[in-house]
């Protein structure tokens, strides 16, 4: 069953390449628009609640319901290919395990904890979490299954107090200060570990699968961030998904990778709001840009992080400015184009509808591509989500043993 959903889903992200490839953020008009005009005047004209709706989710049950892609893209097709096993359990941490936790952390500890299974009726298994941080998942599993593990992290700061949580609350975990991308960090994986990773990012849990692999080891890993790699191109882990990816003509860079993760259904309602001025901004100093320059083309300017954004428009536009060596006109109409940008956020806001519906088909397809190079490796492999997306939307889980 896998493999079979493996293979469609190839096939139908290589058919959509040509939409979700496009990036209406950088291009005012995309190349699809003219191929199909009615896809594109009916998301024109949608009204904010459906927006919204769509945003959050553009294959979930209520969405299908009357989406306005429907009659244009393979809408239930998607939905039915994204569709995975609900593994969801759920435990409450004691108060006394969750100091220096934040709130939405804890919760999907409390979702991922009950995961990682335990050993009474075999022998036992050396827990090892990769890439720890403070080893918040560590102590919860150490205390909930009275077992000593092992937390591996490279940053010596975070390891220091982690340690401090740890034997604040009697929690059995080790700390080790471990770059896990090291030739060595094999060593602490072997056929009678398991090997946990809660949110993992990109290098670092594909390296985490490899050794894993090499060595036997079980692994219980909810992946991340598929972007943060060294590599400009994505190569497949597994000989299946490179065969699959090659007769398809599937390629994915690293916009691609930023898609699959691009929901951020979980943020607090200021930061949407702060990156929906952002956006309007940039779209206006894009406006700008193009006119100074005499070039109609993108112009990539550097982010700003959160709290960072100069207070009014044309103090960004100046900022953006300088940042890429324009000298900006007199005169200017401050007004009249941060009004264009906020009226071309709106019209982006719903042309990006097209590609949001490939992100979950994106994620999902990397995530099989990790499940076949385990399978290929000797696993048996389940993958399911293990919390609701309203949690995170970075819910997938890979559970893996070797046969």
């Amino acid at each position: 069953m896998h493999d079979t959903r493996f293979q469609r889903l190839t096939e139908r992200l290589a058919e959509g390449a040509p939409l979700w490839r496009c990036l209406p953020f950088q291009e005012p008009e995309p190349a699809w628009c003219s191929r199909w005009p009615g896809l594109a005047e009916a998301l024109l004209a949608l009204d904010d609640d459906t927006l919204a709706r769509l945003q959050a989710d553009p294959l979930a049950g209520s969405a299908l319901a009357d989406s306005p892609l429907a009659a244009w893209l393979p809408v239930a097709a998607l939905a039915e290919l994204v569709a995975l096993p609900d593994l969801s359990r759920h435990v409450t941490l004691p108060e006394a395990w969750a100091e220096g936790i934040a709130e939405r952390k804890r919760r999907q500890l409390e979702a991922f904890v009950p995961q990682v299974p335990a050993s009474p009726d075999e022998a036992p298994v050396d827990l090892v979490e990769w890439c720890a941080g403070k080893g918040h998942l560590a102590r919860a599993l150490a205390q909930r299954h009275g077992v000593e593990v092992t937390a591996l992290e490279w940053d010596p700061a975070l390891c220091a107090a982690g340690s401090v949580l740890a034997q604040g609350q009697s929690a059995a975990v080790r700390f080790w200060v471990q770059d896990v991308m090291a030739e060595e960090a094999g060593r602490w994986l072997h056929a009678g570990s398991r090997a946990v990773a809660l949110h993992a990012c990109g290098d670092l849990h594909r390296r985490l699968l490899t050794l894993a692999a090499e060595a036997g080891s079980e692994v219980v890993l909810a992946p991340c961030c598929y972007q943060r790699t060294a590599d400009e191109r994505y190569r497949p882990l597994s000989a299946r998904g490179r065969d699959l990816a090659a007769a398809a003509g599937l390629t994915l860079d690293r916009d691609a990778l930023t898609l699959a993760v691009q929901e951020t259904v979980t943020a607090p309602r200021g930061v949407q709001r702060h990156r929906e001025r952002a956006s309007a901004w940039r779209l206006g100093f894009d406006r700008l840009q193009r006119r100074v320059r005499g070039v109609d083309a993108y112009l990539p300017v550097p982010s700003l992080a959160y709290g960072r954004m100069p207070a009014r428009f044309s103090e960004f536009c100046r900022w953006a400015a300088a940042q890429k060596g324009l000298a900006l006109p007199e005169g200017v109409d401050w007004a009249g184009l941060e009004a264009e940008g906020w009226r071309r956020h709106r019209e982006v806001a719903r042309l990006e509808l097209v590609r949001h519906l490939y992100r979950r088909p994106l994620e999902v397809w990397l995530a099989l591509d990790r499940l076949a190079f385990l399978e290929e490796a000797g696993y048996a492999v389940e993958l399911g989500t293990f919390c609701a997306r309203s949690l995170t939307p970075r819910n997938l889980l890979l559970r893996a043993r070797k046969r």
